[in-house]
């Protein structure tokens, strides 16, 4: 084995040295290996901004490199000149062509930086650029001498047109050009457009942010910039123009090939607006539709309400396309503006039918099939129904235990209204995003053979509203669950028996309480480098109960639990938060770290958490180098073979996981991911199931697993293998629970116990 692996290292070694890719270069030429960027300054200037501009300027991009080897430029010198085979063709493709020095142009480039840099303020800079030979390389080193960048001294407003000039004034204050601040150009750019949208909002439907002018008044002594905000000279009249809303139609059954012509014959009137075609006969009802209006006759154009507009309607769900065109009414006064509003409907009823092949980590996989049925307008008021049917069958396919399996069926009614349903009226919002009510109903009937047979009935109302494309609320404050498990095997009584805490935990499973939820997600915003993620959950139950109790004079303890319709209440607080942020490369390639913490706490008619409300630890979404759910509570081992599929879980979970993901070839990507965490239980258990949670003692608990990801992205759908491996077991004993030393990937028998292959659909976080 030893004398293999040094062979493996010589031919990789080997392989590396192939990768340069400068033995196949075109005779005379030499290979561009990218640029160095100096700067030069007496004065104190923000070096990282501006070898950043630089670098973005600087032209052509070198070969990719990875580990200091180019393979895709080898790749592509593999191949050959012309390939004839698919493989070679395929090579070719996959294959970057070398970047040579007959490519670059240094002068040109260093006019490029000197641009780059007097847009920054930087008015006198001078880039001078310099070649240095190797044997088969060359690369070129930019110098650019700088000075301290130009300050703004004053903005000052010379609108001609006394109404605009009054508006622009009154917000001054949101400018983005400070005094005082250095020059810049696209801060420029931004404020002409930040200007134009308040003015679209104030009626000014025709105006355009190339309609203003910054004159500038740059002084060499003080070295800084005056600006003069003018309009030009020759601006059409309409862009000085106040619009007002005249007429609106609405056509909810338009189709792309139609004319746009409106009649007056069969419309209806609601509040002012023109509904085309016979009420009877339109799919949602006008005053729903009305609501999410908020272009009105009389009132004054704005930018934003038609943006409100076009997105409440478009988030009702029931149409392809929604458009807003605007034309002028030139019947009698000016400055009016017809709006028709287009709507495209969908298919009110939608069947889907899904079947798709489950594999854990625990050794378990198996079929599972979802049929669902939405219709679109139930009572006519744009209301979302789903009936849905799930089922699954799961077995195990190897391991250490008897060949077990299960299966479950799953139907469920959801209904969605897209307004909130309160006791009590609202403010109406200008928010674009519609607010949702939603209530659902599901049964689900779990056969774990061998074990138990358990059903579940849920009931959740709630209401789900944005605040703004970053932030999100789900607020439930009816969430009703009740679990009851039978046909409990002589196995399965014999593990509870043995864990008095697992027996609890399965014993209390009628919850009834609230739960609220908080997002805020910067990845949906293009361009960002460093995006933030976090999510915030509580959830409690049984207090309600227990404050009926109280009130009625009964005592409330775990050892004498009391009880509602016959049944044990749960009652507990749950809070858990994850956040994470996402480092974008230049490249497209990202860094990915999350945090997860999440604390339960059972009181008052509770000892335990119900088996469903615990923390767990393991699995595709979690440590993936442990298989699901096995992990901890504490130093416990879980021996899933033995176990099968009942794991233990606790009242604490703390986890981190950090992934580094790279492109391979179009939309296959790779990744490399570390990952550590563990549960704890608060307090100590008769079983011996862990030490309980301690700040002085968690650290060394902690499970730590590493691998690598393969994963197909083809943007709707993201098809993940992970492959990974413990580095850290928490259940052995002090001193030895680091195994990097044991790795061993020649030997089948630490391959089979510690490789764990993930298999998930999306990303894990």
């Amino acid at each position: 084995m030893k004398h293999l692996n040094k062979i493996f290292l010589i031919l990789f070694c080997l392989l590396l040295a192939s990768c340069t890719g400068t033995r196949h270069l075109p005779k005379g030429e030499k290979l561009y290996t990218g640029a160095e960027i100096k700067l030069e300054s007496a004065d104190q200037v923000n070096k990282r901004l501006i070898k950043t501009a630089i670098a973005e300027a600087v032209r052509p991009v070198r070969n990719k490199v990875y580990f200091g080897n180019r393979p895709k430029l080898w790749l592509y010198n593999l191949a050959g000149e012309e390939p004839k085979t698919k493989l070679g063709k395929w090579l070719k493709k996959i294959g970057e062509p070398p970047v040579l020095m007959s490519n670059v142009k240094p002068g040109v480039t260093s006019e490029i930086i000197d641009a780059r840099l007097f847009n920054l303020g930087i008015f006198k800079s001078f880039t001078e650029s310099k070649t240095v030979e190797k044997k088969h390389s060359v690369h070129v080193i930019y110098t650019s001498h700088l000075h301290k960048p130009y300050v703004v001294k004053d903005l000052i407003y010379s609108i001609s047109d006394d109404s605009l000039s009054c508006l622009i004034l009154a917000e001054k204050d949101k400018s983005l050009i400070k005094a005082g601040e250095d020059y810049n150009l696209d801060l420029l750019k931004s404020e002409r457009i930040r200007i134009d949208a308040f003015l679209k909002n104030k009626g000014y439907f025709y105006f355009n942010p190339d309609y203003l002018l910054f004159k500038a008044d740059t002084s060499n002594v003080n070295r800084d910039v005056a600006f003069s905000l003018t309009l030009k000279d020759s601006i059409p009249e309409d862009a000085l123009t106040v619009y007002r809303i005249n007429k609106v139609y609405v056509n909810q059954n338009y189709w792309l090939n139609e004319r746009r012509t409106r009649t007056t014959e069969d419309t209806v009137m609601v509040q002012d607006i023109v509904f085309l075609g016979k009420e009877a006969r339109m799919a949602i009802k006008p005053k729903v539709l009305a609501k999410s209006i908020y272009l009105r006759k009389n009132e004054v154009f704005s930018r934003q309400n038609h943006i409100i507009t076009l997105n409440r309607l478009m988030s009702l769900g029931n149409f392809k396309l929604v458009q807003i065109s605007f034309t002028e009414n030139n019947t009698s006064d000016t400055g009016l503006l017809d709006v028709n509003i287009l709507m495209t409907p969908m298919p009110k009823r939608t069947f889907r039918a899904e079947i798709d092949m489950v594999t854990k980590s625990n050794n378990y996989a198996g079929p599972r099939m979802n049929l669902s049925l939405l219709n679109r307008n139930t009572f006519g008021g744009a209301e979302l129904l789903n009936l849905s049917m799930a089922g699954s069958f799961e077995a195990q396919l190897r391991g250490k235990g008897e060949n077990l399996y299960s299966y479950s069926w799953n139907p469920q009614l959801e209904l969605t209204f897209p307004r909130f349903i309160l006791p009590f009226n609202i403010a109406k919002t200008n928010s674009i995003y519609l607010p949702k009510t939603s209530l659902s109903l599901s049964y689900n009937y779990q056969k774990r053979v061998n074990y138990f047979d358990m059903r579940t009935f849920r009931f959740v109302y709630g209401y789900k509203w944005k605040e703004n494309i970053r932030k999100e609320h789900e607020l439930n404050p009816i969430e009703v669950s009740y679990t009851s498990v039978g046909n409990k095997s002589a196995v399965f009584t014999d593990l509870l028996e043995a864990n008095p805490f697992l027996k609890k935990s399965y014993e209390e499973q009628f919850i009834a309480g609230g739960t609220y939820s908080f997002t805020y997600n910067e990845q949906m915003i293009p361009g960002k480098k460093l995006q933030s993620y976090f999510h915030l959950k509580s959830e409690i139950a049984g207090t309600a109960f227990s404050l009926a109790k109280r009130i009625g004079g009964e005592k409330i303890s775990s050892a004498n639990p009391s009880k509602v319709a016959g049944s044990v209440y749960s009652q507990f607080a749950k809070l858990s938060v994850d956040g994470r942020g996402y480092y974008n490369f230049r490249d497209k390639n990202r860094l990915a770290v999350r945090i997860f913490a999440g604390v339960a706490k059972p009181f008052g008619n509770s000892l335990v958490l119900p088996y469903t409300r615990q923390f767990f630890s393991g699995g595709p979404n979690s440590l993936r180098g442990f298989q699901i759910n096995s992990v901890g509570p504490g130093t416990f081992y879980q021996d899933t073979g033995k176990r099968g599929l009942l794991q233990l879980g606790g009242d604490v979970k703390l986890e981190t996981n950090a992934e580094y993901r790279f492109g391979i070839y179009r939309y296959f990507k790779g990744a490399l991911f570390v990952d550590a965490g563990n549960v704890w239980l608060l307090k100590s258990n008769p079983a011996n199931t862990g030490s309980p949670f301690m700040f002085s003692e968690f650290m060394n608990q902690i499970a730590v697993g590493a691998g690598f990801g393969l994963r197909v992205d083809v943007s709707f759908f993201v098809l993940r293998f992970d492959l990974a491996m413990p580095l850290r077991k928490p259940w052995l004993e002090d001193n030895h629970r680091w195994v990097t030393n044991q790795i061993n990937f020649g030997s089948s028998a630490w391959r089979n116990d510690n490789l764990v292959l993930n298999v998930a659909i999306g990303y894990p976080f």
